[in-house]
């Protein structure tokens, strides 16, 4: 099984989150398990390849 990490957070009655390598694309739900939904939704979309010009984050490494 694949993971990817997310960053998320309550704001009132509202969850909001986003991938990590993803930090443009930010969704929300009126439950944890609806914004998890709604991110793996958007986890699909952005690496389909449908999607032109799709910002995505990295590490550079440096020694």
């Amino acid at each position: 099984m694949n993971t990817t990490k997310y960053i998320y957070w309550q704001d009132d009655n509202m969850w909001l989150g986003y991938l990590e390598y993803y930090p443009d694309y930010w969704t929300q739900g009126e439950t944890l398990k609806e914004l998890k939904e709604n991110l793996f939704d958007i986890y699909k979309e952005l690496t389909s390849g449908k999607i032109p010009a799709v910002r995505r984050a990295a590490e550079l490494h440096i020694s």
